[in-house]
This record gives structure tokens, sequence and C-alpha cells, in this order.
């Protein structure tokens, strides 16, 4: 793959949110500042500014620039990792909780889309969970019996069919989920984005928050232009950066993989489709024009920076949709991004532990649209009414006990990477490194984070992650180095482009060649 191609760029982001917004200069004040300006952090400020409250939202980079943009804007509030497995981590009275809140938050976006007039393609539709394409049809029956009952037992509607339009599938059980809903979620967050500054809200981008203080007053957020004080802060980035441990070891990074084709408009339902493959599948449709739509594809998961073949993804992808829709036409994008799994599947929303006045929403767990509405009902119960209907759900400070043998598993990634700084490098010389291509090469006991840019200039950085410590490595479909402990992500010059880490690679010198005397 030409690592510059244009069809590297999510579907979404040929509309930008907010262009003209400013950079911090000086110091500002407000009742709450909210750092980032993807769906969970816009909710936020529209929430609070709806019941006039002065917001602050403040971001390191472009506004909704982040892993918002790479959604494929799936509004299913059926819970992402089974109901079944939902029940058995948190209990059917806080399973049905969940499902409530997550169905509340897709109501909420269509009232918002109503009360703005907001042209953004919501509608409301089907969802259809099918067998993977090589599973056994009784025991993906067992599967789906457990998944109608779980439904049941905490109020999502279901219904038994046979068959969804896919090649080889037309007669396989399926269940069937009335009332789910997609949109357009940048054009969403662009009308939602104007009614925040409309009321007064201050939107600012290119302002990376450096640091988070709390005292009896209130906060203080300092970024690299300024600092802005208020009552209360919501940190809403895809990981927390100011949480350095607790939040963290109750979740992961995983990087999900998506596609967009063109298909004749009608050779696919309009509906949400998932499959039972683990990792699995997602199918959606976008409104196209010329009598064509997008079909858009997901899956092929893995853990962040634990593999570096997204071209082989890729290509999985598309001959898994080619094989159920042979209608599909051509690759029109593709793109990948990073979902912040927990432990019980539910996400973190609420006080950051140890703290009064500082909030966090993260752990979108796949789900992270409906998370991020779901943030900016709770986080305004909490901060103007004191508590949230749903808040143990979300609660930062939980402890998954039912999950702890994931836990162990999941951080075996921080100990597996500690243990990785023994190994050879995965490069010999940096002359060999072609524009769009890195690596880690050893300079005595450092390791060395090596790459070119797609212009082929070099960047010698260290490859320790300025966040606790792993080490990074090269991702060359997003151009990147990804932490696969924390799910901190660095440009090719070192720059900090998510985090939790707050400060860029650090420099090091091009290795020295050794020769034998």
């Amino acid at each position: 793959m030409n690592v510059s191609d244009e069809r590297t760029k999510s579907l979404w982001m040929r509309v930008k949110v907010l262009p003209e917004a400013a950079a911090l200069d000086g110091r500002l004040k407000a009742d709450t500042v909210i750092v980032g300006s993807g769906i969970a952090g816009l909710s936020a400020a529209y929430e609070l500014v709806q019941l006039g409250q002065k917001v602050v939202v403040v971001d390191r980079g472009s506004i909704c620039g982040g892993m918002t943009s790479r959604t494929t804007a799936h509004l299913a509030p059926v819970c992402d990792d089974t109901l079944s497995s939902l029940i058995d981590l948190r209990g059917e009275d806080l399973a049905r909780a969940f499902q409530q809140s997550q169905e509340a938050a897709v109501d909420r976006i269509e009232a918002i889309v109503s009360l703005h007039d907001i042209h953004c393609d919501f509608r409301r539709l089907d969802g259809f969970l099918f067998p993977a394409v090589d599973m056994d049809r009784d025991e993906a029956a067992k599967q789906l019996d457990k998944e109608f009952e779980a439904a049941g037992k905490v109020g999502a509607a279901v219904e038994r069919v046979k068959g969804v339009p896919f090649t080889g599938l037309k007669m396989a059980p399926a269940l069937r989920y009335p009332s789910q809903a997609t949109f357009h979620p940048l054009k969403y967050l662009r009308a939602v984005a104007k009614v925040i500054t409309d009321k007064g809200g201050v939107i600012l981008a290119d302002s990376p928050v450096v640091g988070i203080e709390e005292d009896k007053g209130g906060v203080r957020v300092k970024t690299s232009a300024g600092s802005i004080s208020a009552d209360h802060a919501i940190v809403a980035t895809n990981s927390p950066i100011n949480n350095r441990v607790e939040i963290h070891s109750k979740m992961a990074p995983y990087r999900t993989y998506a596609m967009a084709f063109t298909v004749p408009r009608g050779a696919l339902p309009d509906a949400l489709y998932w499959d039972l493959a683990d990792p699995y599948h997602y199918v959606r449709l976008n409104p196209g024009s010329g009598g064509h739509d997008h079909l858009i594809v997901g899956g092929e998961d893995h853990k962040s920076g634990e593999a570096n073949d997204g071209d082989k993804r890729f290509a999985n992808l598309e001959k898994w949709i080619r094989k159920l829709v042979p209608a599909v036409g051509e690759e029109v994008h593709r793109w990948s991004g990073q979902v912040m799994t927990t432990l019980d599947h539910c996400a973190f929303i609420g006080r950051n532990p140890g703290n009064e006045r500082v909030f966090i929403v993260t752990g979108d767990s796949g789900q992270g649209i409906t998370h991020g509405a779901v943030a900016g009902l709770v986080l305004k119960d909490l901060i103007v009414g004191g508590s949230s209907a749903w808040q143990d759900v979300y609660e930062p400070s939980r402890k998954p006990l039912r999950a702890a043998a994931t836990y162990i598993s999941e951080n075996v990634t921080a100990l597996k990477n500690f243990a990785e700084y023994v190994l050879p490098a995965e490069i010999d010389s940096v002359d060999a490194l072609k524009a769009g291509e890195g690596g880690i090469l050893r300079d005595g006991v450092s390791r060395l984070a090596v790459c070119r840019d797609t212009d082929g200039k070099l960047h010698i950085k260290s490859a320790v992650c300025t966040h606790l410590g792993c080490h990074v490595n090269w991702n060359a479909t997003e151009q990147c180095w990804d932490c696969p402990c924390h799910g901190s992500q660095f440009a090719p010059d070192g720059a900090v482009l998510n985090g939790p880490a707050l400060a860029p690679l650090a420099d090091a010198a091009k290795p020295q060649v050794r020769r034998r005397a």
C-alpha cells in the first residue's frame, strides 16, 4: 500500500469540524474546562452550556480530529462484547442499567438532531447479529439463544429471525435488534460545536495540555500556550492524560480496521450487521450519490503495537466482504482507529480516582459514540446535581473482580514489553529505510525508534514511551509509533498524537558505525 494514498483517510474526514477554532493564547476562566474535542468532550460541553455554564473545550490538535473521526458510527446500544458476557461480569441489575443508559444515549442524539435540524443522515434501523462464515450452525444457534435470553434479562428488544442478506447466510439463524441507529458523526458534531459556541462556549484547537492541578478552590488546566481556571475539569481524551496507573491497568488499547466501498443502491438492506467471529466483523451503509452508497466494513482487531501488518488485515476484510456481498464495487477509503477496551465492557465515566473536581471519560470498549453521548448525560448530572442514575455502571474507581483473569492477561502486555528491551533490533541500519518505513534499532543498551516519513526525512528518537517507560512499535498503516501498554501514539518526529503521554519521544543521535580494528 502506498502510505500517502488518499484512501487511508477515514470516510468522515472529508468534513472538517470548526476549522476556524483558535488556539489558546493567555489565560481563561470557566465553570468547566473540557480536555478533548471528540464525541465525549463535545457532548459534555453541549449538555453543560444548555444549563448556562461557561465552558471551554481544549484539544491538542484539530477539533474532532482524534478517534471520533475514525469511528464507523454504529449507534448500537447492545453491548459490543455481548450482553451475556456483560451479565456475567456486572450482574443483571447493572447490565440492565447499562442497556438503559446506552438507549438513552441514542435517544439523546436523535433529540439533538431534531431540535437543531441537523442534517447528518441520522436514521433508525435494525441491527442483525449473525453467525461467522465458517461457524458450526449448532454452535451458532446455541450462542444466539444465549444472547436472546440475555437481551430479555436486560430489557433489550430482540427477535429471532432466519437469514441475513449475505451470500451463504440466507437461511442462517440470526437475531434482529430493532431501533438501532446510525449517522454521519462529523456532520452532527459540526452542528453541536456551533450550538456550544453560540451559547458562549469556547472551543480551542492546537493547545496541548501539559498538566492539570486541583485545589479546594477549583482546577487549573495548563497548556503550552497558557492556562484555564475552572470549578471543574473533564478529561475526555481517548486515553486519560491525568491518571498514570489506576485506570490504565483496567483497560487495554486495541487497533481496529475499516474500509469503505461503493455499492449499488439497494444491493444491501440499510441496517447494522455484526457477526459472532472473534474478533468480529461489522458492516453498515452510508448514503452516497449517483445511484451508489458506501458500504463500510470493519474488524481484524489486534492489541495496539503488537502487529504491523495493516495491508494483510485490509486484504482480509476485503476478501471477507466481497465473498458475502458480491455487488461490492471499488474501494474508496481505508483507515484504522484505536479502541480502549475495559475489563468489564463498560466505560469509565465519573470522578477521577483521588480527585473531587476532575472527571474522566475513557474506555469506549467499541461503543465510543454511544459512550460519548452517555458521558454528556452522566457528567452533567454529577457536576451540576452531584449524582447520576447511572454513576454505578461507569464508576471509574470500581474494581472488576469478576474479570480478574482478564486483568492479569491484559497487563501481561507491559511485562512482555519491558522484557523486549533485551531482544535484538528489528532493523540493522538507518540507511536501509525507505520512505514510510520504521523500526527499532539498537545503539548499545538503548533502543531507538527510527523511521523515514513519507517525504523521506529521517527521524531518530528514543523508543521509550514518555508515559510509563514501555517501548513503542512502528505502525506503517498510520505512520506513527504505537505504545502497546497504554495506547500512546507518537508522530514520526516524536510529537504526541494520542495520550496518555504528554511529552514527545526524546531526541536521540544517529548511531555511529562501529568498525573492527
